[in-house]
């Protein structure tokens, strides 16, 4: 139990938009039951609107493939042992790490054992990349808080405590999407063919697959599709990345960009083109048919296929979830602009939607869970905190 008048002071580290919003959302959870509470870390712009103090920003964080990352090491490295320097000479009750598995679990290993309380928000996806790492993981978090239902039974087989708590968006997202009222926020006409293109949150990935995804869309556009096509920032910086090659495309005049409003962009259009990750999640909750694309740097994929890293036939959670290809994917080779149009003319077919509604709706109920509250409820828990 902590002692009368000592501050609950939270340390959070956020590698990128899906984990800054996952953070935001649960120090809201934590600040409705512990109001005094304390936070401060690494994240982005929503975890700071919801009271933490920013040390760094999440997109010192944003690298993905091995050999990027191995590139970027030393300067990880050195962000890493100044961080821990810095929660250490804050002193937290409650250390979060929120998914960035590569660089958060090896900080919570050191911070355990200092005897600050860890967790690890996010499971890394041990179902599908190397199943061993439940152990090590173990070793790093106290607790593990899952957002797929299938995740806590893995962690169950070598003692580690995890909890199922469902995933945020599935509980803030309706049933039903609302796609006319998306629209109309966007000002778009009902009629017209809308497309929301999500090419990453990573500067890497949106420099390997936009232009290949805006030469997708002028495929589409020669073959006579009339279409406007919205491309959500994942953040300030990513104009940065994204508007010269936007100024470059013939099809400038049809897209439009959008700082963030990604769920937004998303309910509205009739199908989506995005990377593999969050995005894909984020389209089956709005009920929209998707293409789903990746390309990790030719290294980092030769890695992958040597060293047999994945255990699943799929990369998208909508296909994972539901154990079949309900989404095509075309990923390092397959990605191609021509393919990409092929794939994303076809999800327009009016019968493409109906299919995949009623999937998709049994999908996102099974993921609410108990949300931010029920996690937020366990790390009070675990910090022995009254709430």
């Amino acid at each position: 139990m902590a002692a009368a008048g000592q501050p609950l002071r939270i340390a959070l580290v956020a590698g990128e938009a899906s984990g800054d919003r996952l953070g935001a959302g649960l120090i809201r959870a934590l600040h409705r039951l512990a109001p005094t509470a304390e936070f401060a870390g690494v994240g982005g712009p929503a975890m700071r609107e919801a009271g933490c103090e920013i040390w760094w920003a999440a997109e010192e964080l944003s690298v993905m493939g091995l050999i990027e990352v191995l590139a970027e090491l030393p300067r990880l490295l050195s962000l890493r042992r100044r961080l821990r320097e810095r929660i250490l000479a804050w002193r937290p009750r409650v250390f979060i790490g929120i998914d960035a598995p590569d660089f958060n679990l090896g900080l919570e290993r050191r911070l355990r054992r200092q005897g600050i309380r860890t967790v690890h928000y996010v499971s890394p996806s041990v179902w599908a990349w190397r199943r061993g790492r439940v152990r090590s993981i173990g070793q790093a978090a106290e607790l593990v808080l899952c957002l797929f239902p299938m995740e806590p039974p893995l962690y169950a087989e070598v003692g580690v405590p995890a909890r199922f708590v469902g995933h945020p968006l599935a509980r803030q997202l309706p049933i039903v999407p609302d796609r006319a009222a998306a629209r109309a926020a966007l000002d778009l006409s009902l009629e017209g063919t809308v497309l929301a293109v999500l090419p990453g949150s990573r500067r890497g990935e949106v420099e390997r697959l936009l232009p290949v995804f805006l030469a997708a869309l002028s495929r589409l556009a020669v073959r006579g599709l009339d279409f406007t096509a919205l491309l959500p920032l994942a953040s300030e910086a990513a104009s940065a990345w994204v508007e010269p090659l936007v100024r470059k495309s013939e099809l400038s005049p049809r897209l439009r960009l959008l700082q963030g409003r990604s769920i937004q962009a998303m309910t509205a259009a009739d199908a989506c083109l995005l990377a593999s990750g969050t995005a894909a999640l984020e389209a089956m909750l709005c009920k929209r048919p998707m293409v789903v694309a990746y390309r990790l740097h030719p290294l980092s994929y030769a890695l992958v296929r040597a060293l047999k890293l994945l255990k699943t036939p799929w990369v998208s959670l909508p296909n994972i979830l539901a154990g079949e290809a309900l989404v095509p994917e075309l990923l390092q080779g397959a990605c191609t602009p021509e393919a990409l149009a092929s794939a994303l003319a076809e999800s327009l077919q009016p019968n493409r939607r109906e299919r995949l509604d009623e999937r998709f709706r049994a999908l996102h109920a099974a993921l609410r869970g108990e949300g931010e509250e029920g996690a937020a409820s366990a790390i009070l828990e675990l910090a022995q905190w009254p709430s």
